[in-house]
């Protein structure tokens, strides 16, 4: 008998027939004359019922929660079972008898953190990675669809792409490198060949910060082009996010509805995105905050109070040049106002960081000095400048933030498999 996946027979397709499931047992109850199971595979869960006179009975009674099994049985709809359907079993075969499961009702938060590599088996983590794929998926069609090309950069390198106080050094043979802040660098190399290039990749991040939306290691959604200009930048921002957004909310539906997340914020994600300076964003934030003055980098505090007064993705653009990275490109006429902007969003604040590059090989030289960066260490980027410049733009969107917000999580370590932070990094 072929093996059929548990959503196949949740879909109704497999009624009063016959049917071979493999999974892992998530819960067991026990009775006189029935022993209820709660069977798991990938796809959902189905409840299996096993009566004291069915040949599987005793292999039932020697199960124990998750552990792993085929089960062979009669599919039929039952609107009592979870999910409107439950399998009669005539046979249990135990693949492996696990252990007492450490995971009960009454463990804490910490504790689940703690044990990572088991709590990824719950299904609320199991629809928030699916969620995850899909999102990637997402990305990558609008990406495709606006002729872009998917690169490979590399994760050690030599220089500081954003600064020196959040790099992670290591010993690479006799060598002190860095693991990468973003890839962002070497997209500018690659768009001077393929033009329109983008990556989705891991960054780094030496920061100290507990929030819930810092992690030191996380999945970058990164872009980089040519010929372009802030409103381009902008434009194709809002676009992507809508993207995605927008086949979430249509692809997605089941996920968001067990996940308890609020669906109706994705779906009225729509272009154009409200926008505003980062001068109109101080005389908002003053009047909460009377000491903020301009030039003031915005914090984590500031960001979410802004968020929350829009309600929904907007930009902030036009930041001080003396807050930004040396690549950023200033206006000739306001050199101390850079061609940078943020995407920002409820509760998380910031969630995206992008802007137009220098492209003038004597003005990066003057802001590569004025940061006190070696300027050896980028002579190659400088080539870039000295072959073929070219105006371009480009953005890097954290993955984890999106999702933190997109499903109302309440963390974004819940975001990723295996999250690193400060204090996290194991397993």
């Amino acid at each position: 008998m072929a093996l059929i996946k548990i959503r196949e027979i949740l879909d109704g397709r497999h009624e009063g027939a016959k049917v071979t499931i493999r999974g892992w047992v998530y819960r067991k109850r026990e009775g006189k004359e029935m022993i209820f199971l709660l069977v798991r595979d990938s796809t959902g869960f189905i409840q299996c019922t096993i009566r004291k006179n069915s040949p599987a009975w005793n292999a039932a009674e020697r199960l124990t929660i998750e552990s792993s099994l085929t089960l062979d049985g009669v599919a039929k709809q039952d609107k009592r079972a979870p999910g409107g359907y439950e399998i009669s079993a005539d046979s249990i075969s135990i693949i492996g008898l696990a252990e007492v499961f450490p995971i009960a009702k009454d463990k804490s938060e910490e504790f689940i953190r703690d044990i990572r590599h088991l709590w990824l088996r719950s299904r609320r983590m199991n629809l928030v990675m699916k969620v995850r794929a899909n999102v990637l998926d997402f990305a990558r069609e609008y990406f495709k669809a606006q002729d872009f090309t998917e690169v490979s950069p590399p994760m050690f390198i030599s220089a500081a792409v954003e600064g020196g106080s959040t790099l992670f050094g290591l010993k690479y043979f006799d060598q002190n490198l860095y693991l990468t802040q973003s890839s962002q660098l070497y997209l500018e190399i690659l768009l001077y060949s393929l033009e329109n290039v983008y990556c989705i990749a891991p960054s780094f991040r030496a920061e100290k910060s507990r929030t819930i939306r810092h992690l030191t290691e996380y999945w970058h959604i990164e872009g980089e082009w040519p010929f372009a200009d802030m409103n381009d930048l902008m434009r194709f921002e809002e676009g992507l996010m809508t993207h995605v957004c927008q086949s979430a909310a249509d692809k997605c539906k089941k996920e968001f509805e067990e996940l308890g997340a609020d669906i109706a914020k994705v779906v009225q994600v729509k272009t154009p995105f409200p926008r505003i300076t980062y001068t109109e964003a101080i005389e908002k934030l003053k009047t909460k905050k009377p000491h903020l003055k301009w030039g003031d980098d915005l914090g984590y505090e500031d960001e979410k109070a802004l968020a929350d007064e829009f309600g929904k993705p907007f930009f902030v653009y036009d930041y001080p040049t003396a807050i930004k990275a040396f690549y950023c490109k200033t206006y000739r006429d306001k050199p101390e106002v850079a061609m940078s902007v943020d995407m920002m969003v409820p509760r998380i604040g910031e969630i995206s960081t992008g802007g137009a590059r220098e492209d003038d090989k004597d003005v990066l030289i003057k802001r590569i000095r004025e940061m006190g960066l070696n300027e050896k260490d980028y002579d190659w980027y400088l080539d870039l400048r000295r072959y073929g410049t070219v105006p371009h733009v480009g953005f890097g969107m954290g993955l984890e933030r999106l999702l933190t917000w997109m499903l109302d999580l309440e963390n974004i370590i819940d975001a990723i498999p295996f999250p690193r932070t400060t204090r996290r990094f194991y397993p």
